[in-house]
């Protein structure tokens, strides 16, 4: 999953938020929001869910499936 923690860095960072936000709106901390960007653990699909919602993306695309 490699490419979930690229995609969400990637996402974060364009909108220029930290990572505190960005676990604050889908309810986790933010040292694990590091840890999916750091590829070190996986998020239960409720908070990638949150996460697609949010950023305006499919989870296909944050899991890599889908370029769109």
């Amino acid at each position: 999953m490699k490419i979930f923690g690229e995609r969400l860095r990637e996402l974060r960072t364009e909108r220029k938020l930290s990572l505190r936000e960005v676990g604050k709106i889908v309810g986790v901390s933010h040292a694990a929001i590091a840890r999916y960007e750091q590829n070190e653990t996986q998020p239960k699909f409720e908070t990638v869910d949150k996460l697609a919602n949010f950023f305006g993306v499919s989870t296909d695309y944050l899991f890599g499936r889908t370029d769109i």
